[in-house]
């Protein structure tokens, strides 16, 4: 889509034809097209307005029912932030005070939106001239235009001194391509000048990437990482005067229902778990708490310890309830033999699982055809390592 395009959606027969794509959205594309087009549509509108219906079809899931008004690029969908994240993160800087805010790379208006609901004034930098035109029309739609506005331009050119908070989302996938950026400092804005807000603005914060490398973690920052329903999802620095702890794993949940649960744990994030012999019960860690490096925090709430000290996988003596990890029941410890490990389904007529895995290179679909497995008995495998040997629980799920 180009800005011409977008620009025939805004109009009153664009309005129509986002209708009728709305209608027969979700089904076949040339049918479609077909009914779109014998309804008078023009092809290209037609297009356009499909393509739009699919993506908003697919942003229920991060934005719930606002998505069915909002305006997307497929890049720019894949990279907003989840509602929940969002509103959360506009929360936070409301009560620290935050009135006004820089979002620079707005992208489609994901945070700014949330930010603008919590009573925060948005300044939206885009460099995108089709992304920033369709945050704009995203903060029309949601009726916060007066709270929220957008300007195509040079992030690193915007005077930052009017605000007295930033959020900046650099951009971690090539212009063009789409591929992932890996490098910082072939972000866009670049590394130095996303670190050196912080320096310039009391209240900064900045989105990256989950797998963002500690050593990249500025001074004095508090880093985040965030999962919502056991999807790690991204990960923040909060700087200045919103950083609070060194490292913090927050999990939210959504499958109750909208902001339904939130659970946070922190701590210095260098601390060591204890190393020991696998026990009666594995907890598999939630990946916000592996990447926050809080593993030995959690080790301690549970009284628990690591059976190698590279794997993420604590055992305890207990089955003690916690939000951070999931809990199984370890029933067999082995050595990793194949021949024997089907025998021994087979004697147990398991005919279902579950593969877990973490410091094994088994691929999971390949060892699930080699165990050739018969029965209506269900267990679930963790395929890892204890003091360095290859090693396959046999182990059965805790209600949550």
């Amino acid at each position: 889509m180009d800005l011409e395009q977008f620009a025939a959606l805004r109009t009153p027969e664009g309005s129509a034809a986002l209708d009728a794509a709305a209608r027969v959205a979700g089904g076949d594309p040339l049918t479609a097209a077909a009914a779109l087009r014998s309804a008078g549509v023009p092809a290209g509108l037609a297009a356009a307005a499909l393509t739009q219906a699919e993506l908003r079809r697919r942003a229920a899931g991060k934005f719930g029912p606002t998505a069915a008004g909002m305006f997307f690029t497929r890049a720019g969908l894949e990279q907003a932030t989840r509602g929940v994240v969002a509103r959360r993160r506009a929360e936070r800087l409301r009560a620290a005070g935050v009135a006004t805010l820089a979002d620079l790379g707005c992208g489609l208006g994901a945070d700014a939106l949330a930010a603008a609901r919590a009573g925060i004034r948005v300044y939206g930098v885009e460099a995108d001239p089709l992304t920033a035109a369709m945050a704009a029309a995203n903060a029309e739609a949601a009726g916060l235009a007066d709270l929220f506005t957008v300007e195509c331009g040079d992030a690193t050119a915007f005077d930052v001194t009017r605000v007295d908070g930033v959020f900046c989302d650099p951009a971690r996938r090539k212009a063009g391509t789409g591929r992932r950026i890996f490098d910082p400092n072939a972000y866009s804005p670049p590394w130095d000048f996303v670190t050196g807000l912080a320096e310039r603005v009391p209240h900064t914060v900045v989105k990256v990437a989950p797998g963002l490398d500690h050593a990249l973690i500025p001074a004095g920052a508090e880093a985040e990482w965030v999962s919502v329903d056991g999807d790690l999802v991204e990960a923040a620095l909060w700087c200045g005067a919103l950083a609070e702890v060194p490292r913090r794993a927050t999990l939210l949940r959504e499958k109750d229902g909208p902001g339904t649960g939130v659970a946070q744990l922190t701590g210095g994030g260098d601390a060591e778990a204890p190393v020991g012999r696998p026990r009666r019960f594995l907890y598999d860690p939630d990946a916000a708490v592996v990447r926050a490096h809080l593993v030995a925090e959690l080790a301690g709430d549970l009284d628990a310890a690591l059976a190698d000290p590279s794997i993420a996988y604590l055992y305890g003596d207990e089955a003690r309830p916690t939000p951070f990890g999931r809990c199984l029941e370890i029933t067999d410890v082995l050595p990793f033999s194949l021949k024997r490990l089907r025998a021994l389904l087979r004697e147990r007529r398991v005919g279902r699982v579950e593969i877990l895995k973490r410091g094994s290179a088994l691929e999971p679909e390949k060892l699930r055809r080699d165990l050739k497995l018969a029965g209506d008995q269900a267990a679930s495998l963790v395929l890892t390592r204890v003091a360095g040997a290859p090693t396959v629980l046999i182990c059965r799920p805790l209600p949550a």
